[in-house]
């Protein structure tokens, strides 16, 4: 399969103040109630599976960490689905929720290059599901592997294959933050960080390097967990 990251920079007007501890919730509650409108999208959100999107917080950012109402931010949203991308960029201009009212979006293929990915960074926290937050609890190298065993399984579901895991992917890892980030999910928080990942240059690292561009690291990231960017080499 010839995987391709999309992405959407979606413009929106904000109805209301939005702090900016809470607009991941609400820019995932504008996307849900797009893709509600399809029957088949509809069963694909409420089912428990990879969601294959990702998207960052609005931008530009405020430094009082409040969002404003009657201002225009861009929010970022990608994915590796084609039928998603779809949407995304024909549809969601076009909706509206108590916070945020969508106005235009910009649509394109980020694409692969000569180069080779060097860095991917998170740019909300990433979260690692586990009995406890995982500093204290298990060690880097478990996280690591977490992190890992996580995109894999992501790549094998979405193109239907099973894939050595006797490679390298990681070869660094760095915690950005000293303390655990809170992450508003569901009627709770999830702790998470952000995270950076020198990637190792063989093929199939990269491509998952790709893939998690759109993907995002860790889980959650259909509610704005995980959202990465990167440096070439």
């Amino acid at each position: 399969m010839d995987l391709q990251v999309f992405e959407v920079r979606l413009k929106v007007y904000l109805l209301k103040d939005i702090p900016v501890d809470t607009v991941q919730k609400k820019t995932a509650a504008l996307i849900d109630i797009c893709l509600s409108r399809d029957e088949a999208l509809l069963e694909f959100h409420e089912t428990n599976q990879f969601k294959n999107y990702s998207f960052g917080n609005p931008y530009p950012l405020e430094k009082d960490k409040l969002y404003k109402k009657d201002k225009v931010y861009v929010i970022t949203i990608r994915t590796i689905d084609p039928r998603l991308a779809e949407v995304f960029s024909g549809k969601l201009k076009n909706e509206r929720s108590e916070e945020m009212q969508a106005l235009t979006c910009e649509y394109k293929i980020i694409p692969k290059k000569h180069k080779i990915i060097d860095t991917i960074y998170s740019i909300s926290p990433v979260i690692v599901k586990a009995e406890r937050y995982w500093r204290g609890f298990f060690s880097l190298e478990e996280y690591e592997k977490r992190l890992t065993v996580n995109l894999i399984k992501k790549y094998n579901n979405f193109c239907s294959t099973k894939i050595d895991e006797d490679f390298e992917f990681i070869r660094m890892i760095q915690v950005q933050n000293r303390a655990p980030i809170a992450v508003a999910y569901k009627k709770i928080k999830l702790l998470g960080d952000k995270i950076a990942l020198k990637v190792a240059d063989n093929e199939l690292s990269q491509e998952l390097s790709y893939m998690t561009l759109g993907t995002g690291l860790g889980e959650i990231n259909a509610r704005g967990a995980g959202f990465v960017n990167y440096r070439w080499m």
